[in-house]
């Protein structure tokens, strides 16, 4: 049985339009591998789940040409024609997936509420989190103009299609050491774009680096631009010594720039909820989808820091809805 809704509001909050506030049993927020399965499985467990797509419908993979890393697709696939699938499928049990975008929360009662666009309210039994992270960028024109084209922020996911060839990696701390090792496995040369003269990575990261033949470290080089033709990365102008006297600028031949300098997950509507490590995943209870808030749970790249892969996100959304369904029927006796 579902409680009243509740149309009171706090002080400073804008009086509720009774229209303006719906009650559900399961509020998806996000729209990814992990957002659609978790979907899957809540319209399959009969919760009736609320998804909201979000900014970017589809996440991260929206952005990622092939796929041939997801079991299942053994010739490979797009990601917008993936996510698309597991929209479909989420639909197919009775899913509502609706175009919003979650803009405030608050997780404080046993109701969860949640509002989109800064308008509706939504009070949910559950809460399923699945925003998802934002990989950083140098913030360069280039870096849009060849998306698809040669740029990545994930070496894991793209790097296979650079066998052979010659890479650049941007970034100096643990996770970039990490691509570029992956990428030294598979491709010819892989340069690491450093802007300054010594790693923060770790000690034993960077040691693996230096003793790779074919990974050359670029001390003090910053990036300025790509070049290519037909949307296709052909090379990066770099800037060494920027800003010193003598400052040079040095072109390198590279068929993909990888990304290495972090991901932001969308976590900040939560904070205040949730807790978050230092960078802003959400923590959850170890082997679980769970929160420290009853009835909340984070599945996919916004509580993983380590994996970050669809696969994986797919399976914590999985997780997440059969920890929403075990919370409410216990809930409900």
């Amino acid at each position: 049985m579902f409680k009243p809704l509740d149309l009171s509001n706090k002080p400073g909050e804008i009086p509720v339009d009774p229209s303006d506030v719906e009650r559900v049993k399961c509020l998806i927020i996000g729209s990814g591998p992990a957002g659609y399965t978790a979907a899957i499985y809540a319209a399959r467990a009969n919760l009736n789940p609320v998804l909201y797509e979000g900014l970017q419908p589809g996440g991260q993979l929206t952005t990622t040409t092939e796929v041939e890393n997801f079991p299942g697709y053994p010739e490979g696939i797009t990601g917008p024609v993936m996510m698309e699938d597991f929209k479909k499928q989420a639909e197919r049990f009775g899913t509502d997936i609706r175009w919003g975008m979650a803009t405030k929360t608050d997780l404080s009662g046993e109701i969860k509420k949640v509002w989109i666009d800064d308008k509706k309210r939504i009070e949910a039994e559950s809460l399923i989190i699945a925003t998802g992270a934002t990989a950083k960028y140098l913030g360069l024109e280039d870096e849009k103009k060849y998306a698809g084209g040669g740029v990545s922020a994930c070496a894991t996911c793209d790097g296979f299609f650079y066998r052979g060839k010659d890479v650049a990696v941007v970034g100096g701390g643990d996770t970039a050491c990490e691509e570029a090792m992956y990428l030294a496995g598979l491709c010819k040369k892989v340069y690491m774009i450093v802007r300054r003269d010594v790693f923060r990575a770790s000690r034993v990261m960077a040691e693996r680096v230096m003793k790779t033949p074919n990974i050359e470290v670029l001390w003090n080089h910053q990036t300025k631009g790509l070049f290519g033709e037909n949307g296709v990365v052909q090379g990066a102008t770099l800037v060494k010594h920027k800003g010193k006297e003598n400052e040079e600028e040095v072109k390198i031949k590279i068929d993909g720039f990888f990304l290495a300098i972090g991901h932001q997950p969308n976590s900040e509507i939560f904070k205040d909820y949730i807790e978050t490590d230092a960078v802003g995943y959400i923590k959850t209870i170890p082997g679980t989808s769970k929160t420290k808030v009853p009835g909340v749970f984070a599945c996919g790249d916004v509580q993983d820091s380590v994996y970050r892969q669809a696969v994986t996100a797919a399976g914590t959304g999985c997780m997440a809805a059969i920890d929403a369904e075990r919370y409410l029927s216990e809930k409900h006796g």
